[in-house]
């Protein structure tokens, strides 16, 4: 959540789109129009594991869903801690949390949406990087095992591995991806993967070596997944260093050229991608850059599934710039922007599934 609060704690697809797949998913056919558009719900990352639920974190409230859905949105990105859901590596999830979890997920669904889940650590346990032990490969595959099969085969849930990796080598992180990738698939779970590549995933270096050891657009075509199923996710902020924590769009051209370039690459390897995270403050020159972004997106939806927002939540305060909450019955100038042309009939192609039928 590269533009949150701090760097660190940072419909409509119709119900019969999210509920039902009617044909075998093929990445070969685009969607006439985006599958996906939506927003980051935070407030379950919050804090750390010794977090009580409604006192240091939350997850969305009906009220919240209700308005994003309302508004057309199809598709919530759902931030949530690691340590919480599993709080020994190698050992079963809690179970509190877990309900916690698959409330809010039935809550989102409920209004039509669907949802990716995001355990929101930046590519960490507690303070551990992977693949350090005790946050090797194998915990990680572990960890996503066992979240799989609660949610194997739900349709209008995907899987996002992780949110930012970041100071990890590409080709580490590639190991640890597929190393989850294989345990997903391994528990019998189908669900759309969506798969960051390391140095905050952002489009405007994807193609930069900045850690050695290789670029994402190089190192990260080495993704293994039997079904081959997923989408790669990036994250693009506007301002000057990319980072979401500025009110002012200095970095608006790197961003689009960026995002242009992500296009080019995803299209030139047939692959397909996902913007997991963007946001701006809403001054009349970000808001240009928003709907350049949009733009991007649009015009390019044979590789683009989509978009959600960062970010919204209940306890995001009115003040911060990126925040479209609701406040006081009063949308925010970014909103008018985000809705234009969202309530727009969604398309049936079935590469809009987020559960590729079982063969």
């Amino acid at each position: 959540m590269t533009g949150s609060m701090t760097r660190l704690l940072r419909r409509s697809l119709a119900a019969t789109v999210m509920l039902a797949v009617v044909a075998e998913a093929d990445t070969s056919l685009a969607a006439s129009q985006l599958c996906y558009r939506g927003i980051n719900l935070s407030g379950a990352e919050y804090g750390d594991r010794t977090g009580v639920l409604g006192t240091n974190y939350i997850y969305p409230s009906e009220n919240t869903v209700r308005y994003f859905a309302g508004k057309g949105m199809n598709v919530v990105r759902l931030p949530f801690r690691w340590e919480r859901l599993q709080p020994a590596l190698g050992q079963p999830l809690d179970g509190k949390e877990l309900q916690s979890l698959k409330e809010a997920v039935d809550l989102i669904q409920k209004h039509g949406m669907a949802v990716i889940l995001d355990p929101h650590n930046y590519g960490y346990y507690d303070k551990v990087q992977l693949p350090q032990v005790p946050t090797t490969d194998l915990a990680f595959g572990d960890f996503w095992a066992r979240l799989a099969v609660e949610f194997a085969n739900r349709k209008g849930v995907a899987f996002g591995l992780m949110n930012e990796p970041h100071d990890i080598k590409a080709p580490d992180w590639l190991e640890a991806a597929n190393t989850a990738i294989r345990s997903i698939r391994t528990v019998g779970a189908r669900n759309l993967i969506l798969v960051p590549g390391t140095n905050w995933t952002g489009a405007h270096s994807w193609s930069a070596d900045v850690l050695g050891g290789g670029a994402n657009a190089t190192v990260m075509l080495g993704v293994k997944d039997p079904l081959d199923f997923y989408a790669f996710e990036f994250h693009q902020y506007l301002d000057a260093d990319s980072s979401g924590t500025h009110t002012a769009c200095d970095g608006n051209d790197s961003a689009i050229k960026g995002l242009n370039d992500a296009t080019d690459w995803l299209r030139q390897n047939g692959k397909r991608g996902f913007l997991g995270e963007f946001g701006v403050a809403g001054n009349d020159g970000c808001l240009a850059g928003l709907k350049q972004v949009l733009g991007v997106m649009n015009t390019n939806s044979d590789v683009w599934l989509g978009w959600s927002y960062w970010a919204a939540g209940d306890w995001w305060p009115a003040d911060e710039p990126l925040n479209v909450q609701q406040h006081n019955g009063r949308d925010k100038p970014q909103m008018q922007v985000l809705t234009d042309g969202l309530n727009r009939k969604a398309s049936l192609a079935p590469a809009c599934a987020l559960i590729k039928p079982a063969n």
